[in-house]
C-alpha cells in the first residue's frame, strides 16, 4: 500500500514508535557524560580513558552511517529500525553489568554501532510515510530526541548521585524501554513505507565524491561542520564533570544544567531554521559560532548557579548548526548518488569529531580542564571563519 493511501490517524502509532525510538537513541547516547564521575571510580580510570569511552560511542555511530545508508536502499526500514533498537538495548545491558573496563568499552562500541543504524532508515521512513509534507513528523521526532537528551541523562545523574552502583541502575533502566520500543516499531511501522528503487543508488562512490570534493561549497561546509562536531562532542562529554569539579555543583544540579543544554538546544534549532530562511545560512552560522566562541571562553570565568546556567543555555546555540548544515550540504551535493555520498561524509565528520572528548580528557588529566574550553573556543573560531567563506546561496544572502 502506498504511503499516500494511508490516513494521518492510521500513522499515529508509527510516528509514536519512531519518535520514542529517537527519544531513547539520542537520549542514551548522552547517558555516559552524566555518569562519568561514577564510571571513573568504578573502573579506576583517568579522564583520558573516560573520554576515550565517549569517543568510542561516537566512532561506532559514525562508522555505521555509511553502511546504514547503503542498507536502507536495500532492506526495509522497519527491520533496520527494530534491529537497531534491539542492539542498543542489548549493548546497554552489557554496559550496566560490565565487570571490567575492557567489557565496558566493547559494550560502548556496540552501542555506537547499534544506534548508528537507526538514523538513516528513520529519516527515510518519515519521508515516505508522511509524503509529500513530512515536516511536522520530522519536527515531532527531532523534538522527542532533544527531550530524550535532556531526560535520560538527568534521571541517570540523580540515580548515580550518592550511590556506588546507581549509575548501573540508570543505564539498566533504559534496556526494557529499548526492547519494548523495538516490538512497537515492528508492530506499527509498515514493512513497506513507500520506498522506491533509485537509479542513483548504485552510482560509483568515487565518481560522486570527486564531484562533491571539487566543489568549494561542499568542502568548506564539511570542514566547518567537522570542527563544530569536535567542539560539541568535547563539550557534552565533560560538561557535567566540569560543573561538579570546577563549579562545585552537586551531581543532581550538574545533571539539571546538562538537561538545560538540550532543552535550550531544541529552542535554538527551531529558531535557527526560521533565521536561515530570513537571513541565509552563511550569516546565521557565522553569528551562532561567534556567540559560541564567546560563551566557551566565558565559562571558566563565571561563578554562581544563575550565571553558570545562563552560559550553559547560551552554549546550546551551537546545536542549531548541525541540522542547518546537514540540509545545506545535502543540497550542495551532486544529484547522482547523493544518499551514498552523504552517508560517507557523515562517517568522516563523525569519526573526526569523535576525537573531541579524548583530547579534552587528556588535557583534564594534566590539570588543564579550564584551558580546554579556550581550545574549543579557538576551534569554533576557525569554524566561524569557514562559515564566512561559504558562497552566498539562499535567504537574505
Amino acid at each position: 500500500m502506498d504511503s499516500r493511501d494511508r490516513t494521518d490517524d492510521s500513522l499515529v502509532p508509527a510516528l509514536t514508535a519512531l519518535a520514542v525510538g529517537w527519544f531513547l537513541t539520542l537520549g542514551a547516547r548522552f547517558l555516559l557524560p552524566a555518569i562519568l564521575p561514577q564510571v571513573r571510580t568504578a573502573f579506576d580510570i583517568d579522564d583520558a580513558t573516560a573520554g576515550l569511552a565517549v569517543s568510542v560511542i561516537w566512532v561506532g555511530y559514525g562508522v555505521m552511517q555509511f553502511p546504514a545508508g547503503a542498507l536502507a536502499d536495500r532492506v526495509d526500514e522497519r527491520t533496520l529500525l527494530a534491529v537497531s533498537l534491539v542492539l542498543a538495548g542489548g549493548s546497554l545491558a552489557a554496559t550496566a553489568v560490565a565487570p571490567v573496563f575492557a567489557v565496558f568499552l566493547v559494550a560502548c562500541a556496540l552501542f555506537g554501532l547499534g544506534t548508528g543504524l537507526f538514523g538513516p532508515p528513520r529519516g527515510i521512513a518519515l519521508s515516505n510515510l508522511f509524503a509529500p509534507t513530512p515536516g511536522r513528523a520530522f519536527g515531532i521526532t527531532l523534538a522527542a530526541g532533544s527531550l530524550g537528551s535532556a531526560a535520560l541523562p538527568f534521571v541517570a545523574s540523580l540515580l548515580a548521585e550518592g550511590s556506588t552502583d546507581g549509575w548501573r541502575l540508570g543505564v539498566g533502566l533504559a534496556v526494557p524501554l529499548f526492547l519494548a520500543t523495538a516490538v512497537a516499531t515492528w508492530r506499527y511501522v509498515p514493512a513497506d513505507t513507500g520506498s522506491e528503487g533509485s537509479d542513483d543508488a548504485d552510482a560509483p562512490l568515487a565518481r560522486t565524491l570527486r564531484r562533491a570534493l571539487a566543489d568549494r561549497q561542499v568542502v568548506t561546509a564539511v570542514a566547518a561542520l567537522t570542527l563544530m562536531l569536535f567542539t560539541f562532542q568535547a563539550l557534552t562529554a565533560f560538561l557535567p564533570t566540569y560543573l561538579i569539579r570546577a563549579k562545585e555543583l552537586s551531581q543532581g544540579v550538574a545533571g539539571a544544567l546538562f538537561a538545560l543544554l538540550f532543552v535550550a538546544g531544541a529552542a535554538f534549532q527551531l529558531a535557527g531554521g526560521d533565521a536561515v530562511d530570513r537571513y541565509g545560512t552563511r550569516a546565521v552560522m557565522a553569528v551562532v559560532t561567534a556567540a559560541t566562541v564567546a560563551t566557551l571562553a566565558a565559562l571558566p570565568w563565571v561563578g554562581g548557579l544563575v550565571p553558570v546556567a545562563a552560559v550553559v543555555a547560551l552554549l546550546a546555540g551551537q546545536m542549531a548548526v548541525q541540522p542547518v548544515m546537514n540540509a545545506y550540504i545535502i543540497d550542495a551535493l551532486p544529484p547522482e548518488g547523493t544518499g551514498t555520498a552523504w552517508g560517507f561524509l557523515r562517517t568522516v565528520f563523525f569519526l573526526l569529531g569523535a576525537s573531541g572528548s579524548t583530547v579534552v580528557g587528556v588535557l583534564s588529566d594534566r590539570g588543564l580542564l579550564d584551558e580546554s574550553f579556550y581550545l574549543l573556543a579557538v576551534v569554533t573560531a576557525v569554524a566561524a571563519l569557514l562559515f564566512l567563506l561559504l558562497p552566498a546561496q539562499d535567504g537574505g544572502e
